[in-house]
């Protein structure tokens, strides 16, 4: 068995960055920006108001000032005049400031009558004025790689970008195996049940920048699982669940060397989830999980998307950890690395005391996994844990 550390290198090392498409800036979030992008702008383009008043002179800007009002300046609709001394201009915010005018006094600060302004004795010692490029200049970059967010493609667009280039989405097809086994919605036999970790998988890895193709589920003999990788050929990564162990039902492994896989590595020191292999598949990648639906997830979490996210360009890394306090005490960890079902809230991280890796109810209600050493001591309530989070 090797470590999970040592199973992470393996996978990172059978694939790379798939190759660059362009998307319309509409349908780029979530997505991960493949090339550097420039500025086609500066941001704002002029000198705008920052707040609705007058624009003035700055010599003109003094307590007491009085004022002649020759123009008004609007969002979109400029004021084509000079302000010269003893002159201002109506302004409202966003609008680009008239010749011969730097500074805005905010309406406040303002006493009108007709066309003519007095400034209030007690005048603010800001301008009030953005200056031309002062978010962002013609030319400035957005680098890659980068996990595109709403806030990046506000940004995209004030820079003008109207097509984005991002890392394709790796198409990931799922395959479940097992006789044992029938689609949702049908009508399982007695010795049946229903297929959950395809389901769960295929929206994990969906919900994290991949493309899920789910195929039919292979029974347990060598036509159906050859069958089942020749619908996966084209794919950029094959995930088979279930039959990777060494029962005399379990296939996958075998009819996949027999389909041409080089294998990496198989059995992996933790738990959930040692029955795992992987391995170069022609172009694609080769994922083995096991057929427990909670160890099946788990490596989803520790081990799918840390590929994935390989494979969208973007750093190669474990799945993120942080630190909690324990809300209660927990026993000594074996031999193996644990990743264990809790939940964290204000009091910090509960581990359920059922950690079956078949109990789905369990999977279900945790929105972390507890990290356990190997041969990590007793916790007690107060210490600090890893955890991953779901």
């Amino acid at each position: 068995m090797i470590t999970v550390e040592e199973a992470l290198t393996h996978l990172f090392a059978l694939v790379a960055p798939l190759e660059t498409e362009h998307v319309d800036l509409n349908a780029a979030s979530g997505r991960v920006l493949s090339k550097d992008v420039t500025a086609r702008r500066d941001q704002p383009p002029f000198a705008a108001s920052a707040m609705d008043g007058y624009a003035v002179p700055t010599g003109d800007a003094t307590p007491g000032a009085t004022l002649t009002v020759i123009g008004e300046a609007a969002a979109g609709h400029s004021y084509a005049g000079h302000i010269g001394p003893g002159q201002a201009a109506r302004i409202f915010t966003g609008a680009p400031l008239p010749e011969g005018a730097d500074w805005v006094v905010i309406q406040e600060d303002v006493t009108r009558s007709g066309n003519t302004i007095t400034l209030s004795d007690r005048l603010e010692t800001k301008s009030h004025v953005r200056p031309a490029g002062a978010d962002f200049k013609t030319g400035d970059k957005i680098t890659a790689p980068r996990l595109l967010s709403p806030s990046d493609i506000a940004l995209l667009a004030a820079m003008n970008i109207p097509k984005v280039p991002v890392t394709r989405k790796p198409v990931v097809a799922i395959i479940a195996t097992g006789d044992e086994l029938v689609q949702p919605g049908e009508e399982p036999g007695p010795d049946q049940i229903i297929a959950s970790n395809s389901h769960g998988l295929a929206a994990l890895v969906a919900e994290n920048g991949a493309a899920a193709r789910l195929l039919p589920i292979a029974h347990d003999n060598a036509p159906a699982l050859r069958l089942a990788f020749d619908l996966a050929s084209d794919a950029d990564l094959i995930v088979t669940i279930g039959g990777a162990s060494v029962g005399d039902h379990d296939l996958v492994g075998e009819i996949a060397q027999d389909q041409g896989m080089e294998r990496a590595f198989y059995k992996i020191a933790m738990r959930p989830g040692k029955p795992l292999m992987a391995g170069r598949m022609g172009p694609a990648t080769m994922i083995g999980l096991p057929g427990n639906p909670v160890s099946a997830m788990v490596c989803g979490h520790v081990f799918l998307l840390p590929v994935i996210r390989k494979m969208l360009g973007l750093p190669a890394a474990p799945a993120p950890r942080q630190t909690a306090k324990l809300a209660g005490n927990i026993s000594v960890n074996g031999p193996r690395e644990h990743y264990m079902r809790a939940r964290l809230d204000a009091d910090g991280v509960t581990v359920f005391d059922r950690q079956d890796s078949s109990l789905l109810t369990v999977l279900s209600d945790a929105n972390c996994l507890v990290v356990r050493p190997v041969n990590d001591g007793p916790r007690h309530a107060g210490q600090d844990v890893e955890i991953i989070h779901l």
